[in-house]
This record gives C-alpha cells, structure tokens and sequence, in this order.
C-alpha cells in the first residue's frame, strides 16, 4: 500500500465555468494563471513548493464576479494572484476573464479562501 504523500505548499488554479470555453482553452488558461501567479510569488515561497513537488488544484468558479472576491480576500492575505484576461485571439472576445491564479501558498490558507469550492 502507497503512503500519501502531505503537501505544505500548493496553487490554486480558478477557471470560469459560466463561459463557454473548449477543453483546450481552459487548459491553456489555466497554464497562463499558474505561470503568472508563480511569477509574482516572494522567491523563498518559490522556492518551497518547487522543492516538494509543485501541487495545483483546479477549482471551479461559477462566475466573473467569484474570481474577484477570491483574488480580493488572497490579496488580503499576503497571497500571489493573477487574474487572466483573453487576448481574444481564438474562442474568446478580447477581455474576457477567464482564469485566476492564486499561489503557491501554504495549503491551510488557500483553503480558507477556496475550501468550497468544487474541483473542474
């Protein structure tokens, strides 16, 4: 039997799920919240979750308005975020959030902030 393996760190990764995007386009909106937030992370936070395995969760949200109030409260918390805008270049008209980043961060304080949120 595998022993589980416990995180300190993770990313949070928050797709829109009240636009119509392909697999494809939520994958790729996902991919430029993880890379943005992790850019505007302090090195040492970095540092730490590259170090234990760099875990992501995907999480739902059921609209534009939930990717504000949960970039407003990680913002209050010390936490990286990244809100994604679409260049509007394939599926999307030009400006549509689609995504939030929010992390790397301590688990047990991104699960304050998105523990309700249903997995994607």
């Amino acid at each position: 039997m595998t022993e589980e393996r416990q995180f300190t760190w993770k990313q949070c990764l928050v797709v829109r799920t009240d636009v119509r995007m392909s697999c494809g386009k939520m994958c790729a909106q996902a991919a430029h919240a993880a890379i943005s937030a992790f850019q505007r992370a302090d090195d040492g936070t970095r540092r730490s979750w590259l170090s234990e395995g760099q875990k992501k969760v995907i999480l739902k949200a059921k609209d534009e308005r939930t990717l504000y109030e949960l970039k407003s409260l990680a913002e209050a918390r010390g936490i990286a975020t990244a809100l994604i805008e679409d260049a509007g270049l394939t599926e999307l008209p030009p400006g549509t959030l689609t995504a939030l980043g929010l992390g790397p961060a301590r688990c047990e304080e991104l699960d304050k902030i998105t523990g309700t949120l249903p997995l994607l």
